[in-house]
């Protein structure tokens, strides 16, 4: 390979590459009650949720250890918060920013180049729990596997009746 300096460098392989381009969500357009989600004015609820978005949860993995570990602690507390919403007949749930103290940091504390070029389309975590992303294994396990899930940020409630008009 020739550099713009004239160098020479010997490779057996060439990897090009532009760059990552972050899409949330698949690059999904989240909508609720007919309005779209600007997710970049969202918290992120334990890594897994945004707030007041019902239903939805995603597994975004560390950025320090195995991609794995944070997914499958992810995929349980979602089966506990659905067994827990059938349970008592829950049709929906919703992580709510209550507590006016929580000051916004950005979601992820990388510096690559990806992670600023999708930081005007990144979540927002907080500057506490549940809102915080600690990127800590055993945090996130005492946290997801034996936290509760009425935590007072998770709103829990029942679909209302479809009202007819005669």
């Amino acid at each position: 390979m020739r550099l713009r300096s004239g160098q020479e460098l010997a490779a057996d392989i060439i990897i090009t590459a532009t760059g990552l381009i972050v899409k949330l969500v698949g690059g999904m357009q989240v909508v609720v009650d007919g309005a779209a989600v600007d997710q970049s004015k969202a918290l992120t609820y334990k890594g897994m949720m945004f707030s007041d978005v019902p239903n939805l949860a995603y597994a975004l993995g560390y950025t320090n250890a195995s991609w794995t570990l944070k997914c499958e602690l992810t995929s349980a507390y979602v089966c506990r918060l659905l067994n827990h919403m059938g349970a008592r007949g829950y049709d929906w749930c919703t992580p709510r920013r209550r507590d006016s103290s929580i000051v916004e940091e950005p979601a992820v504390g990388l510096t690559s180049g990806y992670i600023k070029r999708a930081s005007a389309i990144l979540p927002k975590q907080g500057s506490k729990r549940p809102w915080r992303l600690y990127q800590n294994y055993a945090l996130d396990t005492a946290a997801l596997r034996f936290g509760t899930v009425r935590d007072g940020t998770m709103e829990f409630a029942r679909r209302e009746p479809a009202r007819h008009v005669a």
